[in-house]
């Protein structure tokens, strides 16, 4: 696990040609989850986060004058811990907020960060509405829940399938929203709902759930579910001893070394992710210099979609020429077409939720194959 705390920025400031000119030093908060449920996420998240600000600061900083210094506390995957932290990291005078994978998280720290008109950015949380909940200084980085939805109904349409079950938990917005989302989508195609079930976050036990989509005659041909470890597991593994052979479809917190090392029940999942590190692309060349730099190569596109934020920063720090609050956000909200690891990003024309590329991947024999990368035409993208 990485070391939490303070990480000091290689440079208090950079001297100029000539003289005494001095780099600004400024520092970016993180409110993030390095334990508990949440951990899987964030903690890749937070290890590209941390590359990206070393190469930028060793260019001179973010917009080329701004040396960043990052003040880390652990939520410990608690909406509490979390608001805790983002108090006291505002208290501090953060220049940045960084919060959580995960929409409840993200949208209480963001109200505490809002008042104070700090642009926050929310690791890869991906509800739609975490934006709007907060306010105008709130930027999600990972695509949304929303075009996840539209790109698996198509891949659904595409193979033909007519009616699927999903499978939902009203614990949070993202094990909620997804799998709603997904059935709006699908249904818009053609598609029928044969049934819902729910579940608990955390839940063990899905002998209930399984039972009943077992019973229904005829059998659903796809289940689509945005539940991730430990209840995917456990769930797949469930479904699976009683016989149900149903191809399944997931979302992006799937995207686990638990999921491929589920071994041959896991054979033909379809889910989604923000790339897939290809040899020769960007995204596979980040992954080589990770290893070389860590001495083991990404187990998941986390640590890449981390890396790219202080990117993503950059390049509004460069438009706004400044870390003021106001114009940060105002750079934030009209980039467009920004190049990263696994495509564009763009925010003019949002809210603030980004248009970008999302990926479809099968799983078979513990490896990822690439199915599709695009990015939703807005017209089968549900609405908020």
């Amino acid at each position: 696990m990485k070391r939490l705390g303070r990480l000091l920025s290689c440079s208090a400031a950079i001297a100029l040609l000539g003289g005494a000119a001095l780099a600004e030093d400024v520092t970016i908060g993180l409110a993030t989850a390095q334990t508990g449920g949440l951990a899987f996420a964030d903690q890749p998240s937070l290890a590209g986060f941390q590359m990206a600000i070393e190469e930028i600061n060793a260019k001179g900083g973010l917009g080329g004058k701004y040396m960043v210094t990052l003040d880390i506390k652990d939520t410990r995957s608690d909406t509490g811990a979390t608001v805790q932290a983002a108090q006291e990291l505002v208290a501090a005078g953060v220049k940045v907020l960084i919060t959580p994978c995960d929409a409840d998280p993200s949208i209480a720290a963001g109200q505490i960060s809002q008042a104070a008109q700090i642009p926050t950015l929310t690791f890869c949380g991906t509800t739609p509405t975490i934006t709007d909940a907060v306010g105008d200084y709130m930027f999600g980085t990972y695509p949304a829940d929303n075009g996840q939805a539209a790109l698996l109904a198509e891949h659904a349409a595409s193979k033909g399938y007519k009616s699927a079950y999903i499978l939902k938990s009203p614990d949070s917005a993202y094990t909620l929203r997804l799998p709603e989302y997904f059935a709006e989508a699908f249904t818009a195609k053609g598609g029928t709902i044969a049934g819902e079930g729910t579940y608990g976050l955390g839940q063990q036990d899905f002998a209930a759930e399984v039972t009943k989509i077992a019973a229904l005659d005829p059998q659903p041909d796809v289940i689509m579910t945005a539940a991730y470890e430990p209840d995917f597991p456990a769930f797949l593994k469930a479904l699976r001893g009683a016989g149900v052979t149903a191809p399944v479809l997931g979302s992006d917190g799937i995207d686990s070394p638990t999921t491929t090392g589920l071994g041959e029940i896991a054979n033909g999942i379809v889910h989604t992710t923000a790339g897939f590190a290809a040899d020769g692309t960007p995204l596979g060349d980040f992954y080589k210099r990770f290893a070389e730099k860590t001495g083991a190569a990404p187990e998941t596109v986390y640590v890449a979609t981390g890396y790219e934020i202080p990117y993503i920063l950059d390049a509004a720090v460069t438009a706004a020429g400044s870390m003021d609050g106001p114009a940060l956000r105002d750079a934030l909200a009209n980039l467009e077409g920004v190049a990263v690891l696994t495509g564009k990003v763009t925010y003019k024309g949002t809210n603030r939720m980004p248009s970008r590329d999302i990926t479809l991947v099968e799983i078979q024999n513990g490896a990822r194959t690439p199915i599709l990368t695009a990015t939703p035409d807005p017209a089968s993208v549900p609405a908020p």
